[in-house]
């Protein structure tokens, strides 16, 4: 193992309250110029999954009263999983890609970039440039594109983004390029602090990290289901609980949702308020990626949480951080992306924007997620207390743009057919990407396929506890 950490990993397990001593034993397995940018996208990349696979190793060695084992990231399988619905095929079918209206787009100004890949975001951008929705995602019916741009082209970047944001829609004006050589002020990478008294079980010896933990999954897309089905590969018990008529898309619920179940309970409904409490009862950790304040109204505020179950692990994922002018609205990766000046970074010869190699803000944030709820068991482990960990795509983009420094690239080769492998599943046989995350007690897959989206009972996988 390296007798120094490497900087950026050093600096995701400090910000997630890790012992400095323990990043040191992380190292890396190269692949060469994987995920290539200008901003060091690869050192985001390997960190977040080195301090993954370091936080499942400090849990199993808590669990088991033994020294914390070393772990090696292989640099050519984080790339593939960092693409990893780029490479789904599902019976021989590529995933949809996004939809016709999302993309970066010309105003008056600027550049505006714009997220509709969901039909009900889409109808609220339509409505917000007062176009009638049409149809669904593309296809027969769909609003003209050249329709969607003339109004574009009309107004500023800005006037684009507030009247979306005022329509329920998302866009946002592509921001300038930072200058990255200061200490900008951003969201921090990660917050943690402990969360009342002691009271939280003390999980028993086991072979896996994760043996038996329970996991209430309250997220949506890409970032919060990444780092749930990264707690479901080490051996976490993990359910996703959706609200009825807000589907997923299906090709992302396949890629994020292997070792899984899958719930929908109506959390505006007293019976369904009920059903998540009686499963809370139990529960370990909730993980939510809701915008902050959103469940605070159903009565499910963390504070609440962890009040009603002394020892719970509540970890937040947000777009745009818990403060600020823009905590309350909506936010992807890819307009993250585009407020913060990476795009700008990123732009092409021809002065378009650009985007990073891969939806690294999603899955970089992701394994940083889950690292965070798994050092939270480590440590409730010694004190019994819960913890409430804040993360947001922004946190991220700051220290992609600020705290980190590119490091030369290993030799190595890179072939992600390496890193797939086939699966049956309810949906099919699947291709997908293996898991990146590799320590002891860890598998090279998935114990389980994706379940059909909505479809299990609301309740934990080894009782009936927690009703129909």
């Amino acid at each position: 193992m390296a007798s120094e950490p490497d900087a950026a990993t050093a600096h995701a397990w400090k910000a997630l309250g890790g012992a400095a001593d323990l990043a040191a034993k992380v190292s890396y397995r190269g692949a060469g110029e994987v995920l290539p940018a200008v901003l060091p996208v690869r050192e985001l990349a390997r960190a977040a999954v080195g301090a993954c696979s370091l936080a499942a190793a400090e849990l199993l060695a808590a669990r088991n009263g033994g020294a914390v084992t070393g772990t090696e990231v292989d640099e050519a399988a984080v790339a593939t999983a960092f693409t990893s619905e780029r490479h789904l095929l599902v019976d021989g079918r590529e995933p949809t890609p996004f939809a016709p209206l999302s993309g970066f787009w010309r105003t008056a100004d600027g550049w505006v970039r714009t997220h509709a890949n969901y039909p009900h975001h889409r109808t609220r951008l339509l409505g917000a440039l007062g176009i009638g929705a049409g149809g669904g995602r593309g296809g027969a019916g769909a609003a003209p594109v050249e329709r969607f741009a003339e109004a574009l082209a009309g107004l500023t970047a800005v006037e684009v983004q507030e009247r979306a944001y005022a329509a329920g829609g998302l866009a946002v004006a592509v921001a300038p390029a930072p200058d990255r050589g200061s200490a900008a002020h951003g969201r921090p990478l990660a917050e943690v602090e402990e969360a009342g008294g002691a009271g939280g079980r003390r999980l028993p010896p086991a072979s896996r990290p994760a043996a038996g933990v329970r996991v209430l999954d309250l997220t949506r897309v890409i970032a919060g289901p990444v780092a749930t089905r990264t707690l479901a590969l080490l051996g976490a018990d993990v359910l996703r609980v959706d609200p009825p008529g807000l589907p997923e898309d299906p090709d992302t619920h396949i890629d994020t949702g292997p070792g899984k179940r899958s719930t929908l309970l109506d959390l505006d409904s007293a019976e369904g308020r009920s059903t998540f409490r009686r499963l809370l009862d139990s529960a370990d950790a909730v993980v939510t990626g809701y915008r902050p304040g959103s469940l605070d109204r159903r009565g499910l505020a963390a504070e609440e949480l962890t009040a009603h179950r002394p020892g719970l692990v509540v970890a937040g994922l947000s777009a745009w951080g818990r403060s600020g002018p823009w905590a309350g609205r909506r936010g992807f990766d890819s307009l993250v992306q585009a407020a913060t000046g990476i795009a700008a970074i990123e732009a092409g010869a021809d002065g378009r924007p650009g985007v990073l190699p891969a939806q690294a803000l999603d899955h970089g944030t992701g394994y940083l997620l889950a690292a965070g709820v798994l050092r939270a068991l480590a440590d409730r482990q010694a004190d019994g207390r819960g913890r409430l960990l804040r993360f947001s795509l922004a946190g991220t983009a700051h220290w992609l743009l600020h705290g980190i420094a590119p490091v030369p690239a290993a030799a190595g080769a890179y072939r992600a057919a390496d890193w797939l492998t086939w699966t049956s599943s309810p949906y099919g046989r699947l291709r997908h990407a293996l898991p990146p995350v590799r320590c002891a007690g860890s598998l090279e897959n998935w114990a389980t396929p994706p379940t059909r989206w909505g479809t299990d009972r609301a309740a934990w996988s080894d009782t009936g506890e927690g009703g129909a």
